[in-house]
């Protein structure tokens, strides 16, 4: 998943961007648990999600394009109280998509924050129709404002 999500948003050629590595995961996990997820069947993962729930401040930022995901992530305290979710990545195997997988897991993670922290934004950057879709739908369920950046 984690050579899919590269080659998808080519992240080894862009160090603006979050590459999933074993540190990065590890970051993750201390800014809260549900920031990664996965569905997996018998073969192994066929879902997997980052979402990084984070400041209001920072989201602005990411937002009006002063800081970029690699910086948002560094940026994000850990221990503190988030207020906003960035929902960064969703990747679906082929076979497996247009069933609600990636909606459904992402909702429940950004669920699992909010028992933890008071989410009131959520925000994306978008990289496709799909993604697009997938953002105004999570936020729709949610009933949570959606924010985007707009440059790609």
């Amino acid at each position: 998943m984690i050579q899919l999500a590269d080659e998808f948003f080519e992240t080894k050629n862009d160090p603006d961007q979050i590459s999933v590595t074993e540190e990065v995961m590890s970051r993750l996990g201390k800014i809260h648990p549900a920031a990664l997820s996965e569905k997996k069947d018998a073969n192994g993962p066929i879902v997997w999600i980052l979402v990084l729930p984070t400041t209001q401040r920072l989201m602005e930022e990411f937002v009006a394009e002063q800081i970029n995901e690699r910086e948002l992530l560094e940026k994000t305290p850990i221990g503190a109280s988030y207020d906003a979710v960035y929902l960064c990545s969703a990747l679906v195997l082929p076979e497996h998509r247009g069933k609600g997988l990636a909606r459904g897991l992402a909702a429940d993670a950004v669920r699992s924050i909010q028992r933890d922290h008071p989410i009131k934004y959520l925000f994306y950057w978008p990289f496709s129709t799909e993604g697009k879709k997938l953002a105004n739908s999570i936020a729709r369920e949610l009933d949570l404002p959606l924010q985007q950046r707009s440059s790609q």
